[in-house]
């Protein structure tokens, strides 16, 4: 059985209470859909706001959604 590929991707912020004053690691999760993939944001967005998304490559048309673009685009439905 086949199962589907992930085409958008979610990366945020990781802060540790241990990391220095700009040290900050990433995380990124991978999604079969967009819509999954703004759920997931709206869940970070209450946490930080340094989030952004996208495809993955080779999927075309390209996407990149900016941390400063990412409120909009996860509230769109």
């Amino acid at each position: 059985m086949k199962s589907d590929k992930a085409i958008w991707y979610v990366s945020f912020a990781v802060r540790s209470p241990d990391a220095g004053h700009h040290r900050f690691a990433r995380q990124t999760r991978t999604f079969t859909t967009e819509q999954d993939a703004k759920a997931f944001a709206r869940t970070l967005l209450v946490q930080t706001q340094d989030v952004s998304a996208g495809t993955i490559n080779p999927h075309m048309p390209r996407r990149v959604i900016a941390p400063a673009a990412i409120t909009a685009w996860a509230g769109d439905s």
